[in-house]
């Protein structure tokens, strides 16, 4: 919790000798008001620096999150290493994907999922144009690429699948590592999964046309967002408030002003200068069209409803979970 500094001014009456001339009285001194300590807090966020966390940095630029009481350190490990230390807790907030939460609590961890990052899951499919493959059904008896049989990228591919009635059997699924543009680019896998703000940006500015299946497009899961946990909720609601109104703040900021937010960047992106700005801009507008919502960081009951539906095809756990205890908009204003 919140620590509080109480400065007490005592005030020293003069005693006054009955025969003694009276003395000036002396002002007690004023004390400079100190502000309130910040809590330092780190922020495990899964992926490495990028454009992409814009609106956290824009938090952190503008104030945000200082205003709201934290100094927040950014770590770039992984969401899994986050999840566990916020489950556990040693660590208050993290990002994760929705997937994660469900997977954590089949686990017995307490996380709390607090607010939407992404409205829309960012997984894309893709194929270049030459391969003649029209849709989702014509994945049937082809070989696709994709980092490993784990996280959002496997999850995406498998409830698009899923949606098209495609069984894991039917595919070939390889591990590449996260490797997905060279391995289309040089015929290794006709088919690879990545992340739409990335991989489709940087293989068409290599000059490849592709076609593209977003899973949003055929079914809406619970995306990326930031977690807590149930003893932070339970014991202190005002600091799970204040941080998810701080990172709210940054979307807002962000999807209003691209360019500025960009700018930012520069300050938290290492060699971001010296990188494509074409490329990145159209990193960060994809991710803005993922971030954009009526209600900013609303999370939407039936994406819970279809990630579990699809955890369970996946036999991921054995018994559907409470999915009330696994998320929370009671902090979204």
């Amino acid at each position: 919790m919140f620590k509080r500094s109480i400065f007490l001014v005592t005030l020293i009456a003069l005693l006054l000798a009955a025969c003694a001339p009276q003395p000036t009285p002396t002002e007690a001194p004023t004390l400079a008001p100190t502000e309130k300590p910040l809590m330092k807090i780190r922020l495990p966020m899964g992926y490495i620096p990028n454009v992409q966390y814009a609106p956290l940095y824009v938090a952190a630029s503008k104030g945000y999150f200082a205003e709201a009481g934290f100094e927040v350190e950014f770590d770039y490990s992984y969401e899994t290493d986050g999840i566990a230390l916020v489950g556990a807790g040693q660590l208050p907030f993290s990002l994760a994907s929705g997937e994660q939460i469900l997977l954590a609590r089949a686990q017995g961890l307490p996380v709390v999922y607090v607010m939407a990052w992404y409205q829309q899951y960012p997984i894309s499919v893709m194929a270049k144009t030459t391969s003649e493959i029209a849709s989702p059904q014509d994945f049937r008896n082809r070989k696709i690429g994709l980092p490993g049989l784990f996280g959002a990228n496997y999850i995406g591919l498998l409830a698009m699948l899923y949606a098209n009635d495609v069984s894991e059997g039917e595919v070939s699924l390889e591990s590449i590592g996260f490797n997905q543009v060279e391995a289309l680019a040089t015929d290794q896998v006709e088919i690879v999964v990545g992340y739409a703000a990335n991989e489709p940006v940087v293989l068409r500015s290599k000059g490849y046309n592709l076609t593209e299946w977003r899973t949003s497009e055929y079914v809406q899961l619970a995306s990326n967002g930031i977690v807590s946990n149930e003893t932070a909720i339970a014991e202190n609601p005002e600091m799970v408030r204040a941080f998810v109104e701080a990172v709210l703040k940054g979307i807002r900021d962000t999807v209003r002003n691209p360019d500025a937010a960009y700018e930012i960047c520069f300050d938290y992106v290492e060699n971001l200068r010296e990188a494509d700005q074409s490329v990145q801009k159209q990193v960060l507008g994809t991710s803005i069209e993922m971030w954009r919502a009526e209600r900013l960081g609303y999370s939407d009951p039936q994406s819970w409803e279809n990630m579990q539906e699809v955890l369970l095809k996946m036999k991921m756990y054995p018994e559907p979970l409470d999915l009330s205890q696994a998320f929370t908009n009671q902090f979204i204003p």
